[in-house]
């Protein structure tokens, strides 16, 4: 309001000071409101791990420069009733920024009680319980044939918000910041490949028609602006911008830049040794985080900072494409995730989560654990899971109500008369 005593220079700057304190009142009215509106959700979604984890006296407890942030993580879960886990991290210090919130949700979700268990992260097989006495995770040994294997992990850097607060140029500028890391990679015997982009205008841009064949492949990324939960939290927001996928020559590794995490760094192969594939993940994720400058964003004590709680820790997803015919004989996955839930393995159709099982009964299997465990034990809880899972496919097979020892004594029975009658025959 002042015009007197008062320099021209100092009423712009009010007028700045003030427009940034109304927008700061305004966004802490929306979050009180939003605040209210979970409180009351807390009847209807027993389900929803972050209404149920919020605290209103926690929310009134903060700093009000807060408030607004803190609430923003919760948004997917309050936009969307059915959601289990219900919030995502904004920023690469949400964890510890709030962490009272996060400490309990993570210990709802992964079923741990970190007063007593710390994460570790550790890629190394020595002392892994389980473990095959060669060290060797070695497929074929369980008298299966080769599988399609993936394992994959995520990552955050340290410079940049997380998806879920980032803006449309931070977006476009963490794709340039990382062409520097890709342009390392392509001059790489082992990773050498290409970038693509399908940010528009991009100089790797790719077209619709290569863009969905590179999806249909597995390769590349859905469409993430159809997913209803990362559009609450604002991970999908500017699509298709800011989005890319580095590809190496034989296609067994490549890095999807700004889904879920602003990068999803994986190995695949077809084959029956898990350690080969593993271990080209650790090498890769190595030269990669060496080539970010800044780093990428670690919690002390829940290890790799990840967008979704259900993640953070080792980030990783350690998976088989298996054919499981006889748990599948109905067309879905219901008998094996049956079988698969107590093994503590996780059970997706063919294309990932909420995609259908293959029709010769093929579908994706992974440990359920990334938090609390080591990288080397995911692996290795990946094979001693598919030991179980063989056999539970194998018991499934066999006629209902005879003993596996009762069939195995006819399928004898019946090679030995057929023996018999055509050596009669000669």
């Amino acid at each position: 309001s002042a015009r007197f005593c008062i320099s021209e220079a100092e009423i712009v700057t009010a007028l700045y000071q003030g427009i940034e304190k109304l927008k700061a009142a305004e966004e802490a009215e929306a979050a009180d409101v939003k605040a209210a509106q979970i409180v009351t959700l807390k009847a209807k979604c027993p389900n929803n791990i972050a209404i149920q984890t919020f605290d209103i006296n926690y929310y009134k407890s903060l700093p009000a420069g807060l408030k607004a942030r803190f609430i923003k993580c919760l948004d997917s879960g309050r936009e969307n009733e059915d959601s289990h886990m219900g919030c995502y991290a904004n920023q690469p210090d949400d964890y510890e920024t709030f962490r009272p919130f996060f400490e309990k949700a993570l210990e709802v979700y992964h079923k741990v009680d970190l007063k007593a268990k710390k994460h570790v992260n550790n890629w190394n097989f020595a002392g892994v319980a389980g473990l095959p006495a060669d060290g060797v995770l070695d497929l074929a040994k369980l008298g299966l044939p080769a599988l399609s294997m993936r394992v994959r992990t995520g990552r955050n850097l340290n410079k940049f918000p997380l998806p879920a607060s980032m803006t449309k140029q931070q977006r476009i500028d963490m794709e340039n910041v990382m062409e520097r890391v890709f342009n390392n990679l392509i001059q790489d015997q082992t990773f050498g490949g290409r970038y693509v982009s399908i940010t528009p205008g991009h100089k790797n841009f790719i077209n619709e028609k290569e863009y969905q064949e590179l999806v249909d492949s597995n390769i590349m990324f859905k469409d993430m602006s159809a997913d209803p939960y990362l559009n609450s939290a604002g991970i999908s927001r500017d699509w298709p911008y800011g989005r890319g996928c580095y590809i190496s020559a034989d296609k067994g590794f490549i890095i999807w830049l700004g889904e879920e995490d602003h990068l999803r760094i994986m190995c695949m192969q077809k084959g029956t040794l898990l350690n080969r594939v593993f271990d080209r993940l650790k090498k890769a994720v190595d030269v990669v985080e060496t080539l970010i400058e800044g780093g990428c964003a670690r919690d002390k004590d829940f290890g790799v900072v990840t967008s979704c709680p259900t993640n953070i820790g080792t980030g990783m997803r350690a998976s088989v494409h298996i054919q499981l015919p006889n748990l599948c004989a109905d067309g879905t996955e219901k008998k094996a995730k049956e079988i698969c839930k107590p093994l503590g393995l996780s059970v997706r159709g063919k294309g990932g989560e909420h995609t259908p099982i293959g029709k010769d009964g093929t579908v994706d299997i992974s440990p359920s654990a990334r938090f609390c465990i080591s990288e080397a034990e995911i692996v290795t809880a990946l094979y001693q899971g598919i030991e179980k899972l063989k056999a539970a496919e194998e018991a499934a097979g066999q006629p209902q109500g005879v003993p596996p020892v009762v069939v195995g004594l006819g399928l004898a029975v019946v090679a030995v008369a057929l023996f018999t009658y055509l050596r009669s025959r000669n």
